[in-house]
């Protein structure tokens, strides 16, 4: 912590310690239940990209703006003081008691402490953590060259019966759908 003692002076409950908390991961539980507020995502959002400690007002501002869909300049008295006051009074302390965030109250800085990167996975946008998919793409594929195999059987270019390339087709099909759903994990 930044100079503070681990005791907190209003309720009187102690944080554990920097290398407690480094020592054991946070649960999953507890993971949902820090990241459940909006504000609380834009804190460690935020700090990902900072370079060490930030001012709470700098941090405020921020998530001010982000929250009014505007630019910091643009921002009134009002939309800033309403940030401001639920990170001092609620927000980052619960985060500086779960190690989360070194947490100057006196000062007003805060800082992500190692722990902070466990909550990385969890805040990317859904832009950033979506891959594409290309299975759709392969599907239409398969479609495509079954139509043009079934047009080459009726102009009578390939030498195959009706049912026999009926066959191929529900074959071609069935191992594209195996395929995927290998891939996906769904036969483990």
């Amino acid at each position: 912590m930044i100079g503070r003692s681990q005791t907190n002076p209003v309720d009187g409950s102690t944080r554990a310690s920097d290398s407690d908390a480094l020592s054991s991961d946070l649960d999953l539980d507890d993971i949902y239940h820090l990241l459940q507020t909006k504000r609380r995502r834009d804190v460690l959002r935020y700090l990902q990209d900072a370079e060490g400690q930030v001012r709470l007002r700098e941090l405020a501002e921020q998530i001010a703006a982000w929250e009014q869909e505007t630019t910091v300049d643009n921002l009134q008295s009002d939309e800033r003081q309403r940030v401001y006051i639920s990170l001092y009074q609620s927000h980052l302390p619960k985060l500086d008691n779960h190690g989360i965030v070194d947490y100057d109250k006196d000062r007003g800085r805060v800082e992500a402490t190692p722990l902070a990167s466990q909550f990385g996975p969890y805040l990317q946008s859904p832009d950033e953590t979506e891959a594409i998919d290309r299975w759709p793409l392969r599907y239409a594929g398969t479609v495509g060259f079954c139509g043009l195999f079934l047009a080459a059987v009726a102009a009578g270019l390939v030498p195959i019966g009706g049912l026999a390339s009926g066959a191929v087709v529900l074959s071609l099909f069935a191992i594209v759908t195996g395929v995927h759903a290998w891939s996906a994990g769904r036969f483990a």
